[in-house]
């Protein structure tokens, strides 16, 4: 039926034996009378006027489908037709793809000239498609091109046929290059014959290249994080020297004061009753009282000392954290580059750049210092402008523009549009934002539309403004309030949003309109309007957008300048007029504090938040707390320890007696006789040498030892002390809490309290944790006392740091090929990353099910040791990072692993490798490594890619042996310059 004559599909049951059905141009709104044709097995309606897919339920042998050139706007009413082949919805109204699932037999699909943007996981289902036509659609980004690499038959796609307009993304650098990497089984595209190996292989050695050369910037980008962190270090290490050191001097004293007071008091209960006060016990009370003033002296300046040191790892704190945050953004943007193929790019600027200058200078005239006159505010710094290039996004902009310019009905921007261009700030909302970090895929994609901002409780429109205080004042009302509701004290930054980041869009505002008073900001309101705006010192607008006049409290200050006559914020309600260019991070500089010159910007680190300076008033007070009466009078330290001198201090007539022992103060490093003193419950051996504590062992009676400030780097050697309740640990050296906390767990099992602070752990993040998970008896830590559900946490991590059943199915993976993804993760890491699990917790395990598993990540589960792997016959992939293991063992069985990951380890010799004839990638950095053994390596002849950066490799010695090697990574090493030479000749 075609062309006219036929307004309805009347009649069709005069046909229940049809099996072809075509009607094209007609004036059809709806698809009826089918039911009668349950035979039907191919249907044209086309060119009709379709508003949507109904009346196919019966005809369930429908193999040809075309509805194409009509209105229809979502794919529904299709799921019976499970014969389906072919379907064309070309030429329509289509937004979303959906409505799919259940047509696992088709093998044709046409969506060409629609209005899709994104695909997502709409097509895994059909696994079948052969031909695909995507043409004409909003499609803008690669990333959504990488889940048709899903569909293993595919092998003709459409992005940009002859008949239809390209995809936003077939304008994009290298979209071959990109389409024939991800789908190499492609036999046309676009129509054009790409089944050439030499096409396939081209793509390959450019992606390879491509992948080696971020590689390089992310390992960059690292390392300069890495030098960053060791100068935050130092500048920690030289800002708590002063602090240590006094706080040293000051326990010294105190503790010597509490023995005298000790022994004063205990003198003072030998000499009678109160009523029988002689001449001696009167001098002695007022000689107590003394000592309990010096000691309030002293103890007051200790929380001093010990407020200026929290401050100072504060202090280090976040400048490590903000470090961090920068380093996981730059990487961040160098993996964003190799996705997109250079399609977004991220250009760091210096003052030699002439848009850096220019972007400075705006930033500078539209921070005005009397908008932050409460928070004592006297300035800006700029710590780094990165400018954004997305050829998508300023695609889409221009398109944009364009469009609207080339109108038919006059407009008062289309004879001079530059006059509607302006460059505006945004800073994200943190309080009415749903991502965690909103500028990043701000970055990416651009900005959400007004409708994602209705939704998030805010006005219907893109809110911007052309100044810096009014853009950035819901971000410092919010870090205010959270600061002030989560610091139990006073914080060491009286600015807790000192350091913030703005975006600098390019704008085109079109047709501009003052808001008006009763009206919500909605594109609807203003149906004339591209744009509207909003003066912040108007008085008349106060009803009109009331959550953003809340916030911006500016025009209260009683004294400002001419500034506010030009603040304004802006509404767009189109995000495609809306174009990011610039990112800036900046710092608020106080009055304390000294203003950057224009002239010098900061370089791409922002200088480090200073410690809280110590004045020389403080040093005084400290000395005055010294020297306050009494004056104690110095002992004779003791070097070593014999039976005499022991009762003597313990003021004994026998070692049998003696219950309480102290030992302060003195230049002790072994105790060899201690263990003679059975009875012996408190030992004090604070402020002496020691370095181990192998004497103190079978002392079956003692509760409380101190061996604070000595230099202890282990406590291996402890032995049966089944009573101890007390251990004091603090200031000295121990870094292997794992190795320390199972001597205690095996030797001390009645321990109630320990201390240890101020020791150099080696993983100091979760020392807590960690004893913990081993010390369960424990109701003290650290001076804190613990909690139950903290105590059930730590156990259960501790659990969970053993490979079993559960964690082999949670974190394995049984695929049998690598995706192809422009990533830089390991093959385990990308695996765990997009496939499921394909085990259940609940459901029972068939035999040999270890055996399917390729892939393995395991990391950051506190692993001592790999074990129970030796099923694992299959595995290909295996990662386990930041782990806590220290030998490379439990592999022998995994013959056909082909990559390796051990980052953050402790271990420090290759060995256990020798089995994996086929490993061609091996990561091993940040770990304990000494040598490369030629040995090792010259039992894998298939490593392609070796990686030990950040160990303590003195020499290249044996790497030789290595002879298939393509990418070597040993940044961070002690090697000598003439030894690299002599071993990659």
């Amino acid at each position: 039926m075609f062309f006219s004559g036929f307004p309805h599909m009347v009649g069709l049951s005069l046909f229940p034996r049809l099996s072809s059905l075509t009607i094209v141009g007609q004036s059809i709104s709806s698809i009826q009378g089918l039911e009668y044709c349950p035979l039907l097995k191919e249907l044209w309606v086309v060119e009709c006027k379709l508003n949507e897919i109904s009346g196919l339920h019966n005809c369930v042998h429908l193999q040809k489908l075309f509805l194409y050139d009509n209105n229809i706007q979502q794919i529904t009413n299709l799921e019976m037709l499970v014969n389906l082949h072919v379907l064309w919805l070309n030429k329509n109204e289509i937004s979303d793809i959906q409505g799919l699932t259940s047509l696992v037999n088709l093998k044709e699909l046409n969506l060409a000239d629609n209005a899709v943007e994104t695909l997502g996981h709409c097509l895994d289902s059909n696994i079948n498609l052969h031909n695909l036509n995507l043409s004409g659609n909003k499609i803008s980004s690669f990333k959504e091109l990488t889940h048709l690499a899903r569909l293993p038959r595919l092998r003709h796609l459409s992005l940009k046929d002859p008949q239809s307009i390209p995809n936003p993304l077939c304008l994009l650098y290298n979209y071959y290059i990109h389409v024939l990497y991800h789908m190499p089984h492609l036999q046309r595209l676009d129509t054009y014959d790409i089944s050439s190996k030499h096409l396939k292989d081209t793509a390959e050695s450019t992606v390879l290249k491509k992948m080696m050369y971020y590689t390089m910037r992310v390992r960059c980008a690292q390392r300069q994080f890495d030098e960053l962190k060791a100068k935050l270090r130092q500048q920690r290490k030289d800002q708590i020297q002063l602090p240590e050191e006094r706080i040293r001097v000051l326990t010294h004293m105190l503790r010597n004061m509490e023995c005298q007071l000790s022994h004063v008091q205990s003198v003072g209960k030998k000499s009678g009753e109160p009523e029988d006060l002689t001449s001696d016990f009167r001098n002695n009370h007022s000689h107590e009282q003394r000592l309990q003033h010096k000691l309030d002296a002293l103890k007051d300046r200790m929380r001093f000392w010990e407020q200026c040191l929290e401050e100072v790892e504060t202090c280090h704190q976040q400048n490590v954290a903000l470090a961090s945050d920068r380093r996981n953004m730059m990487v961040h943007f160098l993996l964003l580059e190799l996705e997109t193929m250079g399609n977004i790019r991220f250009e760091e600027g210096n003052t030699g750049e002439p848009w850096f200058t220019s972007c400075y200078d705006l930033l500078l005239s539209r921070f005005c210092a009397w908008d932050y006159k409460p928070q004592n505010i006297s300035g800006i710094k700029i710590n780094r402008i990165i400018r954004i290039h997305n050829r998508a996004l300023r695609q889409r902009f221009q398109d944009k523009v364009h469009s609207l310019l080339c109108r038919q009905e006059p407009s008062p921007f289309s004879q001079n549009y530059k006059r509607c261009m302006e460059y505006l700030f945004y800073v994200p909302d943190p309080e009415h934002s749903c991502e965690s970090d909103e500028i990043l895929p701000m970055l990416e994609n651009g900005f959400k539309t007004a409708d994602a901002y209705k939704a998030l409780g805010r006005e219907r429109a893109i809110p911007l403004s052309n100044s810096v205080s009014v853009s950035d004042q819901l971000r410092m009302t919010f870090m205010q309030k959270k600061s002030c509701s989560t610091s139990g004290s006073s914080p060491v930054d009286i600015l807790p949003f000192r350091h913030g980041q703005l975006i600098i869009s390019k704008v085109f505002l079109g047709r501009s309109a003052a808001v008006k008073e009763g009206l919500p900001i909605d594109c609807d309101h203003y149906p004339k309007a591209n744009s509207v705006y909003l003066s912040t010192c108007s008085k008349e607008q106060k009803h009109t957008a009331q959550t953003a006049l809340d916030m911006l409290c500016l025009s209260s200050l009683p004294d400002s300048c001419d500034c506010k006559q030009q603040q304004k914020l802006w509404y767009m309600f189109d995000n495609e007029m809306v174009l990011p260019e610039y990112l800036v991070d900046f710092e608020y500089v106080t009055q304390d504090t000294s203003q950057p010159s224009p002239d010098s910007p900061s370089s791409s680190h922002a200088s480090p938040a200073d410690a809280p300076s110590v004045s020389r008033a403080e040093l005084d007070l400290d000395e005055g707390a010294l020297n306050m009466e009494p004056i104690l009078k110095p002992h004779p330290k003791m070097l070593s320890l014999d039976e005499k001198s022991t009762l003597t201090v313990a003021r004994a007539n026998v070692l049998s007696q003696i219950t309480v022992l102290n030992l302060h103060g003195n230049s002790l490093n072994k105790l060899p006789e201690i263990s003679r003193l059975t009875a012996l419950k408190q030992l004090t051996l604070s402020f002496n040498e020691f370095t181990h504590l192998d004497d103190i062992s079978h002392m079956p009676n003692l509760e409380y030892l101190d061996v604070s400030f000595n230099h202890i780097s282990s406590l291996e050697g402890l032995r049966g002390l089944g009573q101890l309740i007390e251990l004091d640990l603090r200031w000295n050296q121990l870094t292997r809490i794992r190795d320390d906390m199972n001597v205690l767990r095996k030797h001390a099992p009645a321990l109630l309290r320990l201390d240890t602070r101020h020791n150099p752990w080696h993983r100091n993040e979760c020392v807590r944790m960690v004893v913990l998970g081993r010390l369960k008896t424990l109701a003290y830590l650290d001076d804190v006392f613990v909690m139950e559900e903290e105590a059930a946490a730590a156990v259960q991590v501790a659990a969970r740091s053993r490979i079993n059943q559960a964690s082999l199915m949670t974190h394995s993976r049984t695929d049998s090929e690598r995706p192809r993804s422009l990533s830089l993760l390991s093959s385990a890491h990308l695996l765990t990353q997009i496939s499921l699990s394909p085990w259940k917790h609940s459901q029972e395990l068939e035999s040999g099910w270890t055996t399917k598993i390729t892939a393995l990540n395991l990391d950051g589960l506190r692993l001592t040791r790999l074990s129970n792997l030796d099923r694992l016959v299959n595995l290909r992939w295996a990662s386990f990072d930041n782990n806590e293991l220290t030998r490379i063992e439990g592999l022998e069985h995994c013959t056909l692993l082909e990559e390796l990951s051990l980052n953050n380890n402790s271990i420090s010799r290759l060995e256990g490798l020798c089995a994996m004839h086929r490993l061609t990638r091996l990561s091993i950095n940040s770990n304990h490594l000494q040598c490369l053994d030629g040995d090792v390596l010259d039992q894998l002849p298939n490593l392609h890619f070796l990686s030990v950066e950040n160990n303590i490799i003195s020499s290249l010695h044996g790497l030789q042996r290595s002879r298939s090697l393509f990418e070597l990574y040993v940044g961070n090493n002690d090697i000598m310059s003439f030894s690299l030479r002599h071993c990659l000749v």
